[in-house]
């Protein structure tokens, strides 16, 4: 970039800025960062307001005053929606008498899946932003600023830059240039091979599956997955993290970028997959039932998003946070890397000692579920 003065601003949310210039930091490969998803997060009220999680993006203009730089940021009010865990963080420093919350969570809302944190088309202003993000909490009293689901090629920034690293382990499936499920299905061992096929045939016994995208998918199908939403969510959170509208929006502005997967029963849908899709992977998020059905979240969830990674030609998919029982169907365990500043030497001191123990039992881990894997052996 040009000599000249850069000056670094916070903003009230995303939506504070024209689509055009926040999208021009990206490259557009992780629908996640974009501003259309960013922006229902902030309109739908899924953020924002008693949520916890106040819109907080930090920029950096160039010095002819242009957007050059930026970081989806939060101030975080609790720990909930973000599937990196630091609740014990949380409370060791509570009962050392100090305040963890508020914090900088530098990420995108309830989304465990890997992408771009800096954003940024000029390296040299990598740096600066996490600056500025450490600058944001001495200043303002901010206990600690936590990245999460970083893409590896940044992870060396947040490294030189002094932060904590932080590993956890996903199960992503990875595409080795087939052209057909069967394809994959070649390269398991014959019993779990045998036993994918009799997965997919039971769950697909007297449903209809449709995979949707586009115009395709109306109000009458979000409406519809609102309703599975709502189950899994009660089940596993508490609450829904997404309102309704939340929904509605990204149906309005990302319809192209979403692939929902639809059982049918009767001609009434009953359960519902949700994904995204990106320019080199496609990444589930959420999914739900209304009817007891062995092995449908399989099919919906897994087996219905290799075939569209295939189909579309993707390197990946990403499966979303946790579940061992994805090894079983052709997802390996694949490290996540989450990056942390700790304002007060004594609490980062003790993270740095807690994080290296664990980072020797994810090693421990990934090895263990490695010898699980369902492929032929060489």
């Amino acid at each position: 970039m040009s000599e000249g003065a850069f000056t670094a601003r916070l903003l009230g949310a995303v939506g504070d800025l024209p689509a055009d210039q926040w999208d021009a930091l990206t490259d557009g490969a992780n629908p996640f960062v974009a501003h259309a998803f960013l922006t229902a997060m902030e309109e739908s009220g899924s953020v924002g307001g008693r949520s916890g999680w106040t819109p907080l993006p930090l920029v950096i203009d160039g010095p002819d005053g242009s957007l050059a730089a930026a970081l989806p940021a939060y101030l975080k009010e609790h720990s909930q929606g973000e599937y990196v865990f630091d609740h014990a963080w949380a409370d060791a420093w509570h009962r050392a008498g100090g305040s963890y919350y508020p914090k900088l969570q530098i990420a995108v809302p309830f989304t465990p899946a890997t992408g771009p944190r800096l954003l940024t088309p000029h390296p040299e202003l990598m740096l600066p932003l996490l600056r500025a993000a450490e600058t944001l909490c001495r200043d303002n009293g901010l206990s600690s600023a936590h990245a999460t689901f970083i893409e590896p090629a940044q992870v060396p920034v947040f490294q030189n830059a002094g932060w904590l690293l932080r590993e956890d382990i996903q199960f992503h499936w990875e595409n080795r240039g087939y052209a057909t499920f069967d394809d994959f299905l070649g390269q398991l061992s014959s019993r779990k091979r045998k036993d994918l096929r009799k997965e997919r045939e039971k769950a697909q016994e007297g449903v209809e599956i449709r995979a949707l995208s586009g115009e395709e998918i109306t109000e009458a199908h979000w409406e519809a997955f609102w309703d599975f939403y709502q189950d899994t969510g009660a089940r596993k959170w508490g609450r829904p993290y997404l309102t309704r509208e939340a929904f509605s929006l990204l149906g309005e502005t990302m319809a192209d970028r979403i692939l929902m997967v639809l059982a049918f029963l009767d001609g009434h849908p009953v359960a519902g997959a949700l994904n995204f899709i990106g320019e080199e992977a496609l990444y589930g998020r959420y999914w739900g039932a209304v009817v007891d059905k062995p092995f449908l979240h399989f099919e919906l969830c897994y087996y219905q998003a290799i075939d569209a990674a295939i189909r579309l030609g993707l390197g990946r998919v990403e499966a979303g946070a946790q579940g061992g029982h994805k090894l079983a169907r052709g997802y390996e365990p694949v490290r996540t890397i989450s990056a942390h500043y700790i304002v007060h030497d004594g609490l980062r001191a003790a993270i740095a000692d807690y994080l290296e123990q664990e980072r020797a039992g994810i090693a421990t881990d990934q090895l263990r579920l490695g010898v699980h894997s369902p492929f032929r052996k060489a």
